[in-house]
């Protein structure tokens, strides 16, 4: 395995969507949702074990959830956790792990993955990765993998590769990127996908440090310069203070605006391996390949359901019996304070959180 590759996931999200079971303390990256035994971190740490050293895997986290992360990750050394006092989106993110890195090992490779997505064939998602950082190890560009789309989905970002400037590495197809485009309505979503010229976008990025550290100096040279200014105080005492300075100045921006749509140097892996990043629980139900004869995604035992079609039914940690008869097409989510039962779409979950903010009942959040 080669020490010069690194991991860098980004763990600092709240999933508000998949309330109940997700809130602000608890986020959907430190669930297992999925009722696997093992959290969505947990999963994404894994998967990346198998493609860098287990000692070069960083986690960027909110300073709040130090304590969760130390408990779901105890073999992540604590320098290895990047602590974000506030949240400033994902290009602060990056930067902070990549000049921390720099002081470290300035010849590095990094994939930068979020942690919370779902990925249908493992095998093939390592061998994508692992030749696209073998190719960005001496290639300096900006690569991201941009997945096949299955369907118009309106919940992703969409890659738009040109498909005149392409060229293949260890049979894995690339291309130079002609735009990004943000979440789309249904109409544009069709075009997208009818043209077959977009992907939609994983938010996993590749690069070497060189070309990273050189691509945010010139399209967001404010953030580059103050992640800088802190060389000789990472891996030291005065790194928190530092850091905390650094993000009370820093703006809030994406690396998809900042640096990706500015740059020059975007390409776009194509990725084939099945991907999702569960943003829903409705995204959660097309996913789950086991569901029972009546379409029913189920989590848990203790359930008696009668006339249940295409249902969401979750039970969360409880020993309680939970039971649902004639229902189509619904979310039962059963937890320890809340209960919800509503229609299985997004739209329903989006207007719960609204009323839960507005009837002052923010402290289920």
């Amino acid at each position: 395995m080669n020490d010069k590759y690194y991991a860098v996931i980004m763990a600092g999200g709240v999933g508000s969507r998949f309330w109940p079971v997700s809130r602000n303390g608890m986020p959907k990256q430190f669930l297992d949702i999925l009722g696997v035994g093992k959290t969505f971190l947990q999963m994404t740490v894994d998967r990346f074990a198998k493609i860098v050293p287990k000692e070069n895997i960083l986690i960027v986290t909110a300073a709040k959830y130090k304590d969760l992360v130390a408990e779901q990750l105890p073999e992540i050394a604590p320098e290895n956790v990047l602590l974000e006092p506030y949240k400033r989106n994902t290009a602060p993110c990056i930067a902070y792990a990549t000049y921390k890195l720099i002081s470290r090992n300035p010849d590095a490779t990094v994939v930068v993955s979020p942690s919370d997505h779902y990925i249908a064939d493992e095998g093939l998602f390592t061998d994508t990765v692992c030749s696209v950082m073998k190719y960005a190890s001496t290639n300096n560009d900006l690569f991201t993998i941009g997945i096949k789309p299955t369907s118009p989905n309106v919940n992703y970002g969409y890659i738009q590769a040109n498909k005149k400037r392409g060229f293949e590495f260890e049979g894995h197809k690339a291309y130079a990127v002609k735009t990004f485009t943000e979440k789309p309505d249904a109409e544009l979503a069709k075009v997208f996908v009818d043209s077959g010229e977009f992907l939609w976008n994983s938010g996993i990025f590749i690069w070497n440090l060189k070309t990273i550290k050189g691509e945010l100096e010139n399209c967001l040279p404010n953030v580059a310069s103050m992640f800088a200014a802190g060389e000789g105080l990472y891996y030291t005492d005065a790194e928190p203070a530092f850091i905390n300075k650094v993000y009370e100045d820093s703006t809030s921006i994406s690396i998809d605006y900042g640096v990706m749509e500015k740059t020059r140097k975007a390409h776009v892996f194509e990725g084939l391996f099945g991907w999702s990043d569960l943003g829903t629980w409705q995204s959660l139900y097309e996913q789950i390949p086991t569901k029972d004869a009546d379409r029913n995604a189920v989590q848990g035992e203790h359930n008696i359901l009668t006339k249940v079609s295409g249902s969401v039914i979750y039970e969360g940690d409880s020993k309680k019996l939970v039971v649902v008869k004639g229902l189509k097409d619904y979310m039962v989510i059963d937890t320890a304070d809340a209960l919800m039962i509503c229609p299985r779409d997004d739209a329903s979950v989006k207007e719960i959180l609204v009323d839960l903010a507005v009837k002052d009942k923010e402290s289920y959040l």
